[in-house]
């Protein structure tokens, strides 16, 4: 009953050498093959997906495409019978909204090995409140708990703390009773991350390039979500026995730093990815976000907004402009005209 229904996505097409979203009309008959047909009521605005609207070719290889790396919603057509028909899910990763079509459309088609039942007591919204950013912010803080973080250590550090992956990390640290140090260069958010739990509030300059290898240690641990030269600085300054989450290369990928901050102080880099992990992994911080790992300030501060809203937002993301948690509700009403795509 499926097989040709029509929807509605924000697609994205490419204009006389440029990269241009609108809503369009399409049919499920024009997805990808998969397992499972899922008709998605919220997803989720994430750095990657401006990226992909704006045609980056690393992200995003060929056009037309509906970006969306994180999509909530409920199966209607399972070829496989699990997930089955009716259950709601949660789809984030993997190739979604890269290279398949993502979350920014009201239907999407993907593998069944792709899909994580929505934990008890969520909903769709709830789920794309954290998507792929609050599933990042969770990896992290579990990996320096895994290396054995704790509070009494001393503060912790995050860095990017505005940024989508560091505020949910502020709150969650926060609520699991660490000493946070928000590290942002938006000054004018300092009051809103020191609501999410935030002891101290600090700019950039906090890791402006020091040419000394080490310098005093000022922090037990630390989530980064930048990359590039600020986590080089940031090693510097991790006490004897830290470590450091790496999840982010906003500001660059490439790492310039020395071996001084492992061999010295056996400092730990931590990779983080949230992307190709086993599915297991990813309900597993579902299920604590669902549960004792609730980010109640990151839900009430989130804000909804309809396809007709998404070309504003996703440049902001490129502009460094963006802030906080945006959730795509798809039932809201149409800022723009439905357009048929030929």
């Amino acid at each position: 009953m499926t097989t040709n229904s029509e929807f509605k996505a924000w697609r994205v097409e490419e204009q006389d050498g440029e990269y241009v979203g609108a809503e369009k009309s399409l049919s499920t008959a024009d997805l990808p093959d998969g397992d499972v047909l899922i008709r998605v009521s919220h997803s989720s605005l994430n750095y990657k997906d401006a990226l992909s609207a704006s045609g980056n070719k690393g992200v995003t290889r060929s056009f037309p495409h509906t970006p969306g790396i994180d999509a909530a919603g409920e199966v209607v057509d399972s070829a496989t019978g699990k997930p089955s028909n009716g259950s709601p899910v949660i789809v984030t990763g993997y190739d979604l909204g890269m290279n398949t079509d993502g979350g920014f459309g009201e239907y999407i088609r993907v593998p069944a090995a792709w899909c994580v039942p929505m934990p008890e007591g969520w909903n769709a919204r709830t789920a794309m409140i954290y998507g792929t950013a609050g599933l990042t912010a969770g990896l992290c803080v579990q990996k320096l708990l895994t290396m054995g973080a704790k509070p009494e250590q001393g503060k912790v550090a995050v860095s990017g703390a505005s940024g989508a992956v560091g505020s949910v990390a502020v709150e969650l640290l926060a609520r699991l009773g660490f000493d946070v140090v928000a590290i942002s260069g938006k000054a004018d958010h300092a009051d809103d991350l020191k609501a999410l739990g935030a002891k101290e509030v600090v700019g950039r300059e906090t890791l402006a390039e020091e040419k000394k290898p080490l310098v005093k240690p000022a922090f037990a641990n630390a989530v980064d979500t930048v990359g590039g030269g600020p986590l080089a600085e940031l090693l510097k300054q991790i006490k004897p026995g830290g470590s450091v989450s790496c999840c982010g290369l906003v500001a660059g990928p490439g790492l310039q730093t020395t071996v001084l901050p492992f061999i010295l102080r056996g400092v730990n880099l931590l990779g983080v990815d949230s992307v190709e992990i086993p599915l297991p992994e990813k309900e597993s911080v579902w299920k604590k976000f669902a549960g004792e790992w609730a980010c109640p300030k990151t839900e009430a501060s989130a804000r909804d907004i309809g396809r007709g809203e998404l070309d504003g937002a996703l440049k902001a993301f490129l502009k460094g402009e963006s802030a906080g948690k945006i959730v795509l509700d798809h039932s809201k009403s149409e800022a723009t005209p439905t357009e048929k795509l030929e």
